[in-house]
This record gives structure tokens, C-alpha cells and sequence, in this order.
């Protein structure tokens, strides 16, 4: 029996290949392929029509690799719905309203940093921008670590202020 099936196969194999692309198949080689494993691993008994037969398994493989397909976009968009703060269609950069808004309010803080002076523009650059550990900061500037933080203190009282001020405008 699975010789029978085999040899309708072989003689079939380019016809499988045209049905196969012809219906959107990128990998029609490898799809034949599985068709041989299919058909050859569920055909227990004779089959009346063995063509018909290998193009019912084509068939069914191209509607389950469709679902696949469907169910893969489905469940993509279904997560980047979950997982994304914005609408669809809707950028993640910020409005150029935003961006120029963001720009007037640093170039604030760095003239408000500088006016304020050594160390307090030094201490909160280092740590907030460079990333170093107040306790490496306290120990290059050979200040203690209450003075780093009081330091900081200003500058985020500083911020702070700034940053109400833009809220309100």
C-alpha cells in the first residue's frame, strides 16, 4: 500500500509543487515534504484515490498553515495592544510642542544650575547625569556625605520649581 502511495507521490511531486504556490506557499519544497510524512504516516489502509488523496493533505496543510498565520497576527497584535502605552497609529515621539517645551525648561535648569554655583551644579551633574554614587562624589570633593546630599537638596528644590513653573504656563 505505501508503495502504491509512494509511486502516485513521485508522479504527482510537480503537480504538488504548482497547487502548493499557487496557493502562496514560500516553501513549497519543504511543504511536499510534509506531505509525503503526512500522508504516508495516516494512510493505514488502501486508498481509493491516492491523488486525491496527497491533494486533500495539501490542502489541509495550506488551511493549517493559514490558521497559524492568523492566529500568530492576532496574537502579536493582542500583545502590542497589551504592552504599548499609545493608541495605534499614534507616534511615540513626543509632539515638537513637547520637544521645544522640554528644551526652554533644561536650558532653565542648566542657567539656574549655573547660578547656582560651585559645588551644588559639580554634585548634581555627577550624580544625576554621570550616574556616580554620592559617596564617591562626597569623597573626590573631600566633603562629607550630608553635604553632597544638602547639595542635591537644592538643586531638586531648584527643579522642582522650574518644573511647577512650566506646569502652570
Amino acid at each position: 500500500m505505501s508503495q502504491g502511495l509512494q509511486a502516485v507521490f513521485l508522479e504527482n511531486r510537480e503537480s504538488l509543487l504548482r497547487f502548493l504556490r499557487a496557493r502562496g506557499a514560500v516553501d513549497a519544497d519543504d511543504l511536499v515534504q510534509e506531505i509525503w510524512l503526512r500522508a504516508s504516516s495516516q494512510a493505514s489502509s488502501p486508498i481509493a484515490n491516492p491523488r486525491s488523496y496527497l491533494f486533500r493533505v495539501a490542502h489541509n496543510m495550506m488551511i493549517d498553515i493559514h490558521r497559524a498565520s492568523s492566529q500568530r497576527t492576532q496574537r502579536e497584535k493582542a500583545w502590542t495592544e497589551a504592552n504599548s502605552d499609545v493608541a495605534s497609529g499614534i507616534s511615540d515621539e513626543p509632539s515638537a510642542e513637547r520637544s521645544l517645551v522640554a528644551r526652554e525648561m533644561l536650558e532653565q535648569v542648566q542657567n539656574a544650575l549655573d547660578e547656582m554655583g560651585e559645588p551644588t551644579a559639580t554634585i548634581f551633574r555627577r550624580f544625576r547625569i554621570d550616574g556616580i554614587a554620592q559617596k564617591i562624589i562626597a569623597g573626590d570633593l573631600a566633603v562629607s556625605l550630608a553635604t553632597v546630599e544638602k547639595h542635591l537638596q537644592k538643586a531638586y528644590r531648584m527643579v522642582a520649581a522650574i518644573k511647577k513653573e512650566f506646569d502652570t504656563e
